[in-house]
């Protein structure tokens, strides 16, 4: 069954998120058409999709970041949408006009609002941020976040105790046309600074604190849907969320083959139903680590009743992992899990 008017989506992107996509579609009786370079016919978000298109050669400039190639593998594949996973492909103002001007629902913000508050495809990494989905009504199931960075990248996302106060610039994105999901970083005198779409780290934390699904929201809002059908607020009061990056630490360049299974047990619920962890991979054992790519392996993300619980139910999923094949940060990112976990509000970036 078409969820909101839409039976099939183009999903743009690679990698664990992709994969996180492409199996919520699955849920949502969405056919899901994945992309993929010559360097990954084989690709674990290409097994998990109902079908797939060759965009191009490896390097990104000339697949997955190529705008003609992604609206024409939606053409050739039939699919009704484009759905763009990374800010990078989410933000691009061109690839959404073309998309429009091809016919098909671009899920995510207009391409005029694109021109004004994105299109520079960076995912927020400040030390503060808001994500939200964004309605004709104003912003809904709005959730701050904080973040430890390493190298400009939010390895770590986590909502503060107390919640963190919304910056004022947020009310005007719905005045200013902006739909759909939004990931945004928060500057020291509490003003917008970037603003981005997609499907970036942050969004775990979303749908664990509100218990909701992305995607769901994101086809809603293409669909021109006034509100999602949601329980309310005094039904399910948002939560503690924590999101994580497992990140492989080969040097630039360089290949790898992912030997052990990765955290990607799925969707695992504590007791009760109080803790929930979900945990995504864009590797199975065997599968080649491409040197051309981000070097992402898996993202874990979890809700609880307080963000040190929250914390060590993701750090559980992280630690004592097997042998991978491929170093990795787990270790770095556990150390900032188990700061959470021991009650520090705000651990060094």
């Amino acid at each position: 069954m078409a969820q909101h008017g839409i039976e099939s989506v183009l999903v743009a992107g690679r990698g664990p998120a992709a994969c996180a996509v492409i199996t919520a579609c699955s849920r949502l009786g969405v056919k899901a058409v994945a992309v993929y370079s010559d360097a990954e016919r084989s690709a674990r978000h290409v097994r998990l999709a109902d079908d797939a298109v060759l965009l191009g050669p490896a390097p990104a400039a000339e697949s997955y970041l190529a705008v003609d190639r992604i609206v024409e593998a939606a053409r050739r594949s039939g699919a009704g949408a484009v759905l763009p996973v990374p800010p990078a492909l989410a933000g691009n103002a061109a690839l959404a006009a073309e998309v429009a001007a091809a016919g098909l629902t671009w899920v995510g913000p207009p391409a005029e609002v694109l021109e004004r508050l994105g299109g520079d495809g960076v995912e927020p990494a400040s030390e503060h941020g808001l994500l939200a989905l964004v309605t004709d009504e104003g912003l809904r199931y709005p959730t701050t976040v904080s973040r430890d960075r390493a190298a400009g990248i939010a390895r770590v996302s986590w909502t503060p105790e107390p919640p963190g106060e919304m910056p004022v610039g947020a009310k005007r994105l719905a005045e200013v046309g902006w739909r759909g999901l939004v990931t945004v970083g928060v500057d020291a005198d509490g003003e917008l600074g970037e603003v981005a779409a997609g499907f970036s780290l942050d969004m775990a934390v979303l749908e664990r604190a509100h218990r909701v699904d992305a995607v769901d929201l994101a086809l809603a809002a293409a669909a021109g849907e006034r509100a999602p059908r949601r329980r309310t607020v005094e039904e399910h009061p948002p939560r503690a969320a924590v999101a994580v990056q497992l990140r492989s630490t080969l040097p630039p360049g360089q290949a790898g083959r992912v030997s052990g299974r990765l955290p990607s047990a799925g969707r695992l619920r504590g007791t009760a139903g109080q803790t929930e962890v979900v945990a995504v991979s864009g590797y199975d054992p065997g599968d080649r680590l491409d040197p051309w790519y981000d070097a992402l392996l898996a993202t874990v993300s979890a809700g609880a009743a307080d963000t040190a619980t929250a914390a060590r139910a993701a750090g559980a999923a992280l630690t004592d992992l097997p042998e991978t094949g491929v170093p990795h940060d787990g270790p770095e990112v556990c150390a900032v899990l188990q700061r959470l976990a021991d009650g520090d509000p705000e651990p060094g970036a």
